[in-house]
C-alpha cells in the first residue's frame, strides 16, 4: 500500500495585492506628461540636442509661479512611486529609487522639450523637479514609519458605501475629465456642438446630409451664468463622493479636497493655455461667486443621507448638460482649444474631450447605482 499523505494545515498563501498607490502613480504620471509635452504640435528637429538645455545659461525670468509648480509638481510622484515599492516589497530601496527615478523623468521631459517650439527647456526646471520628487519621497518614508498610511482594504470598509466602487472609479479619473478647455473653468460635458458638427462631417456627401438641421449660434456666458455653471460642475462630483461616503466627517474631507484639486486644475488648465504669467487668471469675479457658491452647497449637503445625496445629483447633472451646451467657449480660448476642435481625432486631446463628455453621463448611471442600493444593506466587506 502506498503511504497515505498528510493534508497541510497551512493555509495557501494569499495572493499579494496591488498596491493602490500603483494605479494613481500611473493617472499622475500621465498627468505630469500632459503638463510638461503640452500642446504635444509641431514636433522638429531644431538643430539643437536635447541635452543643450543643461548647459544653458540660467534662466533670468523665473517666476515664483514656476518655481513652486515645478516644485509641488513632482512631490507627489515621488511620495506615490516610494510608496508602490514599498509596498510591492521593495522597501529597502523604495525612498532611493522615489527620489531618483522622478528626476530622470524631469531630465528626459524637459529634453524633449528642445523639438516643441513652443516650449523652453530649462535646467532649473529640471532641478526643482528632481528636489520635488525627494522631498516627496522623504514624506512618504515619514508616513509609512509613522503607519500613516493604512492598507487599502481597510480604508474602503471604513469609508466606502457599498456599490460605490463605480463612483470612485469616476472621482479618481475627474481630473484628467476637467482638463479640457469648456465655457467655464473645469466644465463637465461640454461637447454637443462638436458631436453635432461632427455628424454633419459624416453625412456630409451622402443622401441625407440636409436632414441635421443647423445648430442655432451660441453666446459666450453671462457673468450670471458662469457663476452658476462652475457651481453645477463642481456639485455634481461633490454630490457623488459625499453618496459614496459613510460619514459625515469623511464627507467634509472630501468637500475640502474637492476644493482643493479645483484651485490647483483651475491654475494649471489657465497656466497651460494663457503662460504661467496668467495662471490665476481664471479665478475672476464670477468664478469666485461659483466657489463661494459650491462652498455654501458643500455645507448644506454634509447632513444630507448618501441616498439623498445620489438622487440629488440627478437634477445637478442633467441641468449642467443641458446648460452648458447652449452657451460658446469664450473667444480668447480660442487659440488654446483649437487642438481640441475635431471630435473624431484619435489623440490625447480626442480621447480627453470624449471623456468630459461621457463624465457626467457615467456620473449619473454611478448615483442612480446608490441611490437604489436598499436601505438595510450590509457594510462593504470584501475584499478588492
Amino acid at each position: 500500500m502506498r503511504p497515505r499523505h498528510r493534508r497541510s494545515s497551512a493555509c495557501p498563501p494569499s495572493p499579494r495585492r496591488v498596491s493602490l498607490a500603483w494605479p494613481l502613480l500611473a493617472a499622475y504620471a500621465a498627468l505630469v506628461f500632459y503638463a510638461s509635452l503640452y500642446p504635444f504640435e509641431g514636433w522638429r528637429d531644431q538643430g539643437v540636442p536635447p541635452w543643450a538645455y543643461l548647459t544653458a545659461p540660467w534662466p533670468r525670468h523665473l517666476t515664483r509661479f514656476d518655481a513652486l509648480a515645478n516644485l509641488l509638481g513632482y512631490i507627489p510622484l515621488g511620495l506615490l512611486l516610494t510608496v508602490a515599492l514599498a509596498r510591492s516589497g521593495g522597501r529597502r530601496w523604495s525612498a532611493w529609487a522615489g527620489g531618483l527615478l522622478p528626476g530622470i523623468l524631469a531630465l528626459a521631459l524637459e529634453g524633449l522639450q528642445t523639438y516643441l517650439p513652443r516650449r523652453v527647456p530649462s535646467q532649473a526646471d529640471a532641478l526643482l523637479n528632481a528636489t520635488g520628487a525627494v522631498l516627496g519621497a522623504l514624506l512618504a518614508v515619514l508616513l509609512l514609519r509613522g503607519r500613516w498610511l493604512g492598507s487599502w482594504t481597510q480604508f474602503r470598509q471604513s469609508w466606502q458605501q457599498p456599490a460605490a466602487q463605480p463612483a470612485w472609479a469616476l472621482l479618481l479619473l475627474w481630473p484628467a475629465a476637467v482638463l479640457v478647455p469648456a465655457p467655464v473653468p473645469l466644465g463637465l460635458g461640454y461637447g454637443g456642438s462638436a458631436v453635432w458638427a461632427g455628424l454633419q462631417e459624416l453625412l456630409q456627401g451622402t443622401p441625407w446630409q440636409g436632414w441635421l438641421p443647423e445648430p442655432s449660434p451660441l453666446a459666450p456666458p453671462t457673468a450670471l451664468e458662469e457663476a452658476a455653471l462652475l457651481t453645477l460642475t463642481l456639485t455634481l462630483p461633490l454630490l457623488l463622493g459625499q453618496a459614496s461616503l459613510r460619514r459625515a466627517r469623511q464627507r467634509l474631507v472630501w468637500a475640502l479636497t474637492l476644493g482643493a484639486l479645483a484651485m490647483g486644475l483651475g491654475t494649471l488648465t489657465t497656466g497651460l493655455a494663457l503662460g504661467s504669467h496668467h495662471a490665476s487668471a481664471w479665478l475672476t469675479e464670477p468664478v469666485q461667486v461659483g466657489l463661494v457658491a459650491t462652498g455654501v452647497v458643500a455645507l448644506v449637503a454634509l447632513p444630507l443621507g448618501p441616498r439623498a445625496a445620489a438622487w440629488l445629483a440627478w437634477p445637478v447633472g442633467l441641468l449642467l448638460l443641458v446648460w452648458i451646451n447652449r452657451v460658446a467657449e469664450p473667444a480668447y480660448l480660442s487659440d488654446w482649444t483649437q487642438p481640441w476642435r475635431s471630435p473624431w481625432t484619435l489623440n490625447l486631446h480626442g480621447v480627453l474631450r470624449a471623456w468630459n463628455g461621457l463624465w457626467p453621463l457615467l456620473a449619473l448611471l454611478a448615483a442612480a447605482r446608490l441611490a437604489r442600493r436598499p436601505a438595510g444593506a450590509q457594510p462593504y466587506n470584501r475584499a478588492p
